[in-house]
C-alpha cells in the first residue's frame, strides 16, 4: 500500500466535507467551506496518481472552481455516467453541474493569484426543496433518481431525467438526516438520522421496508455526517455510528431480514463514514498453484472521528489495515476508484489523502461478468445487467455486418459519454453540434433576433430594447441514460411527419375567460403569463415532455393544438366539464367572484403536478403567443367576440355542470292476477349537454386559418328565431343561417359541423358549402368532434356515432355506451376522434375504449389500475431521447400512466420470471391498442420496444416469430394471406429497423445474419 496527502488540495486551509472521484478516474471533486461561500472544485487526478505529472508544470492540478453554492457545500457526487456532478450545502440547495462547451479557460472569479479554470462547469438546474441544510446526495443505479437528505428531517427524491422534477419527498425520520445510499440492486434506499434510527425504503412505492434503532440507542448526534454504504454484491449494509457496549461501532446490517447481528468494533470515537469497494474480490492464486474454490467477499473502509481509518474485507475477522493519526481532524468522506485499488479520503482539516493498493493486498477483482452472475444467482436479475457486451465479451463475432453494428455502439457510447478529462493543457474542445433539435445555430440567433423589442423616438430614431441570449450550450454533453439509438426524430422534420392525430376533449368550448382552463381539481385555473418562455427554457434545457415541442420555431401551430394532451380544439361552448379533456375531472362549478376564482387558479396552478395539464398550458401559450392577445387558441377553445381595445379579464362564463345521472322510471304495476315477477325496470343513460349562449366563436384550424362565430336568435322570422354562422377563412367570409340556437360546434381545415337545439346537425366546408343533408339525431348532442374528414357525435342518450363525410358514409351508427358505463358512479370523462376516424371515451374509473371498425366492438386499450402497468420493466429498453413514451392517442389516453418514475420497475417482490412475463404481456397490450387506434408512429414506437426487450430477455422464439412476421414469404404465393404494410408502414422496412436491435446481443448474430441475407436477396429480387 502507498499512501500520499497531495498538500496542493486544499481549500485554502477551509474544511473538506466531501470528495468524490469521476467513473472514468481521470479526475476529482471535492466540496467544502469557501471564504465566504461554498466551494466546489475539480482537480485532476493525474497529477496524483503520477509523481511525474506533479512535476510537470504544464499539466494543470485544478482543473475547476465553483463559487455558487451561498454557504458550506457539504456532499458533492458524480452520476454514474459521469456527466454531471451534484453538490448539497447549507444554503439549502441542491444544485448540478454540467460541463459547458464553447468556452475556453478562463480565471477563478475574485481570485487574487492566476488560478484559471482548465473545464468550464456550469449549474444547469437547482433543486430546490429542502428548508434546511443538505447534509447528503446520492445517485440510484443507471441515474434515474438522485436523492437528497437534510436537517429537515425529510429525504427527497428528484426525477434525474426530467430535472428539476420531484418524485416523492421521504417523511418518517424525526432527527437530522445525515446519510444516504442505494441499494446496487435497485430495490432500497437506506438512509441514517439522529433519531437513533436507520430507516430502508422500498423504490416500487416510496414506503418504509424496515426501521432498524436498537444498535443506535445508545448514539448521540455528535458526529456531523452519517455516511453508510451498501456492499456492491447488496448483501450488506454498514451503517455509520452505531454503539455496542458502550463502545463505537460500524453496524453490519444483513439484507435477509435486516439481522444486526455483526459490526466493525475498534475505533474510539464515532465512526462518521463507511465506504464500500465497488469491486468483489476473490482471494489471488499464486502463480503455478492450481485455482482453489473460494467465496468472494468485499472491502469497506470506515472513517471515524478519532482520525484513523480502517480497511476491512469481509473474508477477515480483523481488519486489513489501520492508520492512525492520519489526518488532524476527523475524517469527513471516502471514495474509491473505479478500479477498486485506489482510495481518497478528506478531512475536516482541509487536507486530502490517497491510498493505493495492489492486487497481493485486497486480492484478483471479479470481472463485470462474474460480478452481474452474483446479481443474477441471488436476485434474479439485476439492474446493472444491461449490457450484453459485457456478458459476451468472449464471443466471436461471425458476421462483418454483425462487427459494425457492434463498433457503431461503442462510437455512439463513447460520443454519449461525454469527454473526459486530459492531463495535459492540450486537451482539445469538444465538438460542436451545428445543428440543435432540427434548428442551424444560425437559424436559432435569427429566430432570438426577431424577438427584440424596437421602437422609435420623437425624432425618429430607433432604440432597441436589449434582450439577454443565454449561451447556447451545444456541446456533446448530453446525458445518455440507455445505450439505444432514438426511435423517433425531432426538430421541425418530426412535426411534419406527426400530423394531427386526435381531437381530444369530450367538452368542446367551455366559455371562459382569458387563459383559464380547468385543472385536476376541476378548478378554473390560469396559466402563468411566463409559460411559454418556461416552455421554451425548458426545451433548451432537455426537459421536453412531449417530443413535438422540440422544434418551437418551426412547429406548425394547428398540428401543435392538435396532438396535445389534453386539447380541446375544434370544440363547441357550453358543454360541461363533466365530459373532460383530463380523466377522472369533477364537474365544474361557476365561480361566485370572479377575483377569488382568479387566486384559486393561481394556487392550484402552482400545487398542480398533472403532466397532461401542464402540457396544455405549454401548448396554449406557445400558440397563443402568434395571436392577437385578444383571440385566446386554446386548440380552438370558445374565445370572446372578438372586439375593439383590450379584453375584459373579470368575464368567467364557466358552464354549470349537469353531472352524469341515470334516471330510473318507476315499474308498472303488476296486474293481481299474474304470479310472474315484472322484468326488472330500464336503466336510462343521461349525459350532459351543453348551455346555449347568446355568441361565441373558435379557432378550428390554423393552416389554413379558419374562425368560426356563432350568434343566436339575430333575427325573428314568422315566429322562429334564427342564428347565425359566420366563417372567416384566410380572410374571406361566408355566412349562413339556421333555424335554431346553436349548442356546439367545431371543425378541422375539411369540414365544419353545427349541433342545434332542435337536434339537427349540419355539416359544412370550410367554404360554406353544405356537403351533407341536416341529419336528425336521437337526443340533443353532448359533445362533438371533427377530425380531417370525420365527424364524430357524443349524444346525451350515451349513444356515439362517426361520419365518413368524404365518402358519405356512416362508420358508426348509435353505438350504445350501455355497456361501458356499468357501474352506478362510472361517467365519461374523455373523448377523442383520431385522424384516421377511430373514436375513443375515457371513463372515470381509468379505463379507456376505442370503438374498432373492422371488430364492431369495444376494445379496452388503456386501464389506469392495470397491475401489468405497475409491474412491467422495460425501462431499459427505452429510447434515450424519449423515455417518458410517444405521442400520440395511445399516450394521450395513458396519460401519466407510463411515467418511469412511477414504474414499479425495480426488482419488487415479484419474482423475475413473472415480472418477465407481465412485462411481455404489457408490451403485447400496448401493440395491439397502437393497432386498434391506427396509430402508425405509437406502432412503430412499441414495435421497437418490444423487439429491444425480447433481445435483452434473449426471448429467441419470440423475436424469430416476430421477424417472420414482419418478412413475409419470401417466394410470391397466391395462398398466401400476408399483407406487405400495416398502418402504412412496410413491414420488411421494420424488420430493417428491427436487425440493428438484434444486433446489440451477439447471441442472436446467426438469426441476424439469416433474416439480414433474406432481406438483402428480396432487394435484390
Amino acid at each position: 500500500m502507498k499512501l500520499l496527502k497531495p498538500s496542493w488540495v486544499s481549500h485554502n486551509g477551509k474544511p473538506i466535507f466531501s470528495v468524490d472521484i469521476h467513473p472514468d478516474g481521470t479526475k476529482f471533486a471535492t466540496g467544502g467551506q469557501g471564504e465566504d461561500s461554498g466551494k466546489v472544485m475539480i482537480w485532476n487526478m493525474a497529477p496524483v496518481l503520477r509523481e511525474e505529472d506533479e512535476k510537470n508544470e504544464n499539466i494543470p492540478k485544478m482543473l475547476c472552481q465553483m463559487d455558487n453554492h451561498l454557504a458550506c457545500v457539504n456532499c458533492v457526487r458524480w452520476s454514474n455516467n459521469g456527466l454531471y456532478l451534484a453538490s448539497g450545502g447549507d444554503d439549502k440547495l441542491v444544485m448540478v453541474w454540467k460541463r459547458a462547451a464553447l468556452i475556453g479557460p478562463s480565471t477563478v472569479f475574485g481570485s487574487s493569484s492566476k488560478l484559471a479554470n482548465v473545464e468550464q462547469w456550469r449549474c444547469v438546474t437547482i433543486l430546490r426543496n429542502h428548508t434546511g441544510d443538505v447534509m447528503d446526495v446520492a445517485w440510484s443505479p443507471h441515474d434515474v433518481w438522485l436523492a437528497s437528505c437534510s436537517v429537515d428531517n425529510t429525504i427527497v427524491i428528484w426525477n434525474a431525467r426530467k430535472f428539476p422534477e420531484m418524485v416523492t419527498c421521504l417523511r418518517g425520520h424525526t432527527g437530522l438526516v445525515k446519510g444516504l445510499t442505494w441499494d446496487p440492486v435497485g430495490k432500497y434506499i437506506a438512509s441514517q438520522a439522529d433519531d437513533h434510527s436507520l430507516k430502508v425504503w422500498r423504490t416500487v412505492d416510496w414506503q418504509m421496508e424496515a426501521n432498524i434503532t436498537k444498535p443506535f440507542s445508545e448514539c448521540g448526534g455528535t458526529t456531523h455526517v452519517l455516511r453508510l454504504s451498501w456492499s456492491p454484491d447488496g448483501q450488506y449494509l454498514v451503517s455509520a455510528h452505531a454503539m455496542n457496549n458502550s463502545g463505537p461501532t460500524a453496524q453490519i446490517v444483513e439484507r435477509d431480514g435486516w439481522k444486526t447481528n455483526m459490526d466493525f468494533v475498534g475505533h474510539r470515537k464515532a465512526v462518521t463514514v463507511v465506504k464500500f469497494n465497488p469491486k468483489i474480490f476473490k482471494k489471488k492464486q499464486k502463480n503455478g498453484s492450481s485455482p482453489k474454490p473460494s467465496c468472494p467477499y468485499c472491502c469497506c473502509a470506515v472513517g471515524s472521528k478519532d482520525r484513523s481509518l480502517s480497511v476491512w474485507l469481509t473474508s477477515l475477522k480483523r481488519p486489513l489495515v489501520v492508520i492512525h493519526d492520519l489526518f488532524d481532524k476527523s475524517i469527513m468522506d471516502i471514495s474509491w476508484t473505479l478500479t477498486g485499488l485506489g482510495m481518497l479520503v478528506c478531512s475536516m482539516d482541509g487536507t486530502v489523502a490517497y491510498l493505493d493498493f495492489s492486487l497481493d493486498e485486497l486480492g484478483d477483482p471479479l470481472s463485470e461478468e462474474e460480478k452481474n452472475t452474483i446479481h443474477q444467482n441471488i436476485y434474479g436479475k439485476s439492474l446493472a445487467i444491461t449490457n450484453t457486451e459485457v456478458q459476451l465479451s468472449t464471443t466471436i463475432i461471425e458476421n462483418p455486418e454483425m462487427l459494425k453494428y457492434q463498433q457503431e455502439r461503442q462510437n455512439s457510447a463513447q460520443n454519449n459519454g461525454g469527454a473526459a478529462a486530459t492531463a495535459g493543457p492540450e486537451s482539445t474542445a469538444p465538438k460542436v453540434n451545428s445543428v440543435m433539435n432540427g434548428e442551424s445555430l444560425e437559424d436559432i440567433r435569427k429566430n432570438l433576433l426577431k424577438k427584440q423589442v424596437e421602437t422609435r423616438t420623437a425624432d425618429g430614431r430607433r432604440r432597441i430594447t436589449p434582450l439577454c441570449i443565454a449561451q447556447l450550450d451545444t456541446g456533446d454533453f448530453s446525458p445518455a441514460l440507455f445505450n439505444s439509438a432514438p426511435i423517433l426524430p425531432s426538430g421541425s422534420s418530426m412535426s411534419n411527419q406527426l400530423a394531427p392525430q386526435l381531437n381530444s376533449d369530450s367538452s368542446p368550448g367551455q366559455p371562459s375567460s382569458l387563459g383559464t382552463r380547468p385543472n385536476q381539481d376541476g378548478a378554473l385555473t390560469s396559466p402563468p403569463a411566463n409559460s411559454a418562455a418556461k416552455a421554451l427554457e425548458d426545451e433548451k434545457d432537455g426537459l421536453k415532455s412531449s417530443l413535438l415541442l422540440t422544434s418551437a420555431s418551426k412547429i406548425e401551430p394547428m398540428k401543435a393544438l392538435d396532438s396535445r394532451f389534453t386539447e380541446r380544439s375544434k370544440a363547441t361552448p357550453g358543454i360541461p366539464s363533466a365530459i373532460s379533456s383530463t380523466a377522472g375531472l369533477a364537474p365544474l362549478e361557476r365561480p361566485k367572484d370572479p377575483v377569488s376564482a382568479l387566486k384559486d387558479a393561481k394556487a392550484k396552478e402552482e400545487t398542480s403536478s398533472d403532466s397532461e395539464d401542464k402540457m396544455a398550458a405549454i401548448n396554449k401559450n406557445l400558440s397563443f403567443a402568434k395571436r392577437k392577445p385578444e383571440t385566446l387558441l386554446d386548440g380552438g377553445e370558445v374565445v370572446e367576440k372578438r372586439k375593439k381595445g383590450r379584453p375584459r379579464k373579470d368575464k368567467m362564463a364557466a358552464t354549470m355542470a349537469q353531472p352524469f345521472t341515470q334516471i330510473t322510471p318507476p315499474p308498472a304495476e303488476r296486474e293481481p292476477s299474474r304470479a310472474v315477477a315484472p322484468p326488472p325496470a330500464a336503466v336510462v343513460l343521461r349525459l350532459p349537454t351543453p348551455t346555449p349562449q347568446k355568441a361565441f366563436s373558435l379557432q378550428v384550424s390554423m393552416e389554413p386559418s379558419v374562425y368560426l362565430e356563432v350568434e343566436n336568435e339575430v333575427s325573428v322570422v314568422a315566429g322562429s328565431k334564427l342564428s347565425q354562422l359566420r366563417c372567416s377563412r384566410d380572410g374571406r367570409d361566408w355566412s349562413t343561417l339556421l333555424p335554431s340556437a346553436v349548442l356546439a360546434a367545431a371543425g378541422s381545415s375539411d369540414v365544419l359541423a353545427v349541433a342545434c337545439d332542435d337536434r339537427m346537425l349540419s355539416v359544412f366546408s370550410c367554404c360554406g358549402r353544405r356537403l351533407l343533408p341536416a341529419i336528425q339525431l336521437a337526443t340533443p348532442v353532448s359533445a362533438l368532434h371533427c377530425s380531417a374528414h370525420f365527424v364524430m357525435v357524443l349524444t346525451a342518450g350515451a349513444t356515439l356515432s362517426v361520419w365518413d363525410v368524404q365518402k358519405q358514409k356512416a362508420l358508426v351508427k348509435n353505438e350504445s355506451l350501455q355497456t361501458l358505463l356499468s357501474g352506478a358512479d362510472t361517467s365519461v370523462s374523455q373523448s377523442l376522434l383520431t385522424q384516421q376516424g377511430v373514436p375513443v371515451v375515457g371513463l372515470s374509473n381509468g379505463k379507456s375504449y376505442c370503438f374498432s371498425l373492422s371488430l364492431e366492438t369495444w376494445t379496452l386499450i388503456a386501464d389506469k389500475g392495470d397491475s401489468l402497468v405497475q409491474c412491467a420493466d422495460f425501462r431499459s429498453c427505452l429510447p434515450s431521447q424519449d423515455a417518458t413514451g410517444s405521442s400520440g392517442p395511445l399516450a394521450v389516453v395513458q396519460g401519466r400512466n407510463l411515467n418511469a418514475g412511477r414504474l414499479a420497475s425495480r426488482l419488487s417482490s415479484t419474482p423475475h420470471h413473472l415480472q418477465q412475463s407481465m412485462t411481455l404481456a404489457f408490451l403485447e397490450n400496448q401493440l395491439a391498442s397502437a393497432l386498434a387506434l391506427q396509430s402508425s408512429q405509437e406502432y412503430r414506437y412499441w414495435l421497437l420496444i418490444y423487439a429491444r426487450f425480447l433481445v435483452i430477455e434473449g426471448s429467441e422464439y419470440r423475436l424469430r416469430e416476430l421477424c417472420k412476421e414482419l418478412l413475409g414469404p419470401v417466394h410470391k404465393s397466391a395462398s398466401s394471406s400476408w399483407q406487405p404494410s400495416t398502418l402504412g408502414l412496410h413491414k420488411r422496412e421494420l424488420l430493417r429497423e428491427v436487425l440493428p436491435v438484434i444486433g446489440e446481443n451477439l447471441r442472436f448474430q446467426r438469426l441476424f445474419t439469416e433474416y439480414q441475407d433474406q432481406l438483402e436477396l428480396l432487394r435484390i429480387k
